[in-house]
């Protein structure tokens, strides 16, 4: 993988981002001289000279500039020039524009080779790749690959901790690079907000766009500073799609069909009655009805997922359709979608006798709210019973919003171990108790996880349910400052069930 200095000014030219080049004896519009890269970085740290260093970022400073030119560095572009001892100094419009073409053509257009889907919206971009994910490779043989919030793979198998819902450009089209070499297909990302704001996915064009929902969030000094400017960012998906599939229910969905309809980009809406497909909730509580007057996909049925809420179940429709608009095909569509499991979000088991056991990572006052009121209006009859604890050594402010949430809404609660660390698991649990203001939660202590987990099942009844709280699909627990293996909430409660 190289770029030539030559390539680097017809590309940017072709994106009207150069300005000119600087060398010691003058400014030319012109590359001066013909010079390969075989790596390009934004990190003073990893350079050296045959690399591109790209000045980037609202905390740049010229000594890091300076760091990198000491480590025979002698190329470096950015909006402006420095006063440093520098061969060449290739100065653009837009920084962070250019890195994204560049980082595009160095990596050799891995985005031409994949199928793309990406995925905007407040709320629920992570469940819906998942889903998407899970259909993909049940029609493809596993090779899909997924950036989103929770976890990246590039292979299709092997997961590992994301460290942004979309990554930098450079990183971007880097792994997208190696889930080519990897024989991916597909791909499946989430795209958020600053991913267009701080222009990481300029350039890019998706095969299906899907838009979920919009709501005020991310509004402040340091990412929107207004909700206008959120929904710009957010709706730019849509200009940068081949097809679009749109919640036709969701804020401002006027101005997101306007919008497609200047571009004559198709648009499929999935919601209410109004909807292309329309999504029907039936009375169990995993399962929903798709059904379309002119259903040109063949996705006209009977549906069942493995995760609570109805608005999971629209979040399945938006992946199903998006799916079988990059090729998946039917008969695997429904088979991925019922194994579809997204850690910790919301999972639902059912014990024999109905009661309904939900595993979510719910850690914090809102999460757990959200989690404990959904289930207090699912089950009015019954008994709300809570399996959670807290981590320790960090957020211990946490665990009064967890004893606030547990007072409002449960009737019993079950404190036990989460990630203790160095502190005594007794003490978080003390704390999480001393914020539960109700007398009527019948509070307990029982250290052993799996135990108490096992106890809350064994009692639950026909109308009752189970949240088990913090851990979602974690296989370790985190004790005197190690990782040590642990089975998962989910998979005690699934060879409880099982036997």
């Amino acid at each position: 993988m190289t770029l030539t200095l030559t390539q680097i000014q017809t590309i940017l030219e072709k994106e009207n981002l150069l300005r000119e080049f600087i060398t010691p004896a003058k400014w030319c519009l012109t590359a001066p001289f013909e010079k390969n890269f075989q790596q390009l970085s934004y990190d003073s740290r990893q350079v050296d000279e045959n690399t591109l260093f790209f000045c980037k970022g609202n905390n740049f400073k010229q000594d890091y500039l300076e760091q990198a030119l000491e480590q025979g560095l002698s190329v470096y572009i950015a909006e402006q020039a420095y006063e440093v001892d520098a061969e060449l100094a290739i100065i653009v419009h837009d920084i962070r524009k250019a890195l994204a073409v560049l980082s595009m053509a160095f990596y050799d257009h891995p985005q031409e080779k994949l199928k793309i889907v990406g995925i905007t919206g407040t709320k629920g971009k992570t469940t819906t790749a998942y889903f998407a994910k899970k259909i993909l490779d049940r029609s493809n043989g596993q090779k899909t690959a997924l950036f989103s919030t929770l976890s990246t793979t590039l292979d299709g198998i092997t997961f590992f901790k994301s460290q942004l819902t979309t990554p930098e450009s450079l990183e971007l089209y880097k792994m997208m690079h190696q889930a080519v070499g990897n024989g991916m297909t597909h791909l499946v990302m989430e795209v958020s907000s600053q991913a267009y704001k701080v222009a990481r996915v300029y350039g890019l064009t998706f095969d299906v766009g899907i838009f979920l929902n919009i709501s005020p969030d991310h509004i402040g000094p340091i990412e929107h500073p207004t909700f206008e400017d959120y929904f710009y960012c957010k709706r730019q998906l849509i200009a940068n799609s081949k097809k679009v599939v749109l919640q036709n229910e969701t804020d401002h969905s006027d101005l997101l069909l306007e919008m497609a309809q200047q571009r004559n980009i198709p648009v499929i809406t999935y919601g209410d009655m109004g909807a292309d497909y329309h999504v029907e909730p039936l009375e169990h509580p995993l399962s929903f009805v798709l059904q379309a007057e002119a259903d040109d996909l063949g996705l006209n049925g009977e549906y069942t997922i493995r995760l609570a809420g109805d608005f999971n179940k629209e979040n399945a429709s938006a992946a199903l359709i998006a799916s079988r608009l990059v090729g998946a095909d039917l008969a695997n569509a429904k088979k991925g979608l019922a194994e579809a499991l997204v850690p910790g979000r919301m999972n639902l088991l059912i014990k024999e006798n109905g009661a309904h056991i939900y595993v979510d990572y719910a850690h914090n006052y809102l999460s757990m709210k959200t989690i404990l009121s959904f289930a207090k209006d699912n089950h009015p009859e019954g008994k709300l019973t809570v399996v959670t604890g807290s981590t320790g050594n960090k957020a211990e402010s946490r665990r009064e919003g967890l004893g606030q949430a547990i007072g409002e809404f449960a009737d019993a609660a079950i404190l036990t171990m989460d990630d203790s660390n160095f502190e005594d698991p007794k003490k978080i649990a003390d704390e999480i108790q001393e914020a539960i203001q109700n007398e009527q939660v019948s509070v307990s202590y029982i250290e052993d996880r799996k135990r108490a987990i096992l106890q809350a099942i064994e009692a639950a009844g026909p109308n009752d349910a189970v949240i088990l709280a913090g851990k979602g699909t974690d296989n370790y627990m985190t004790l005197n400052g190690k990782d040590e293996f642990y089975e998962g909430d989910y998979v005690i409660v699934e060879n409880y069930l099982n036997k």
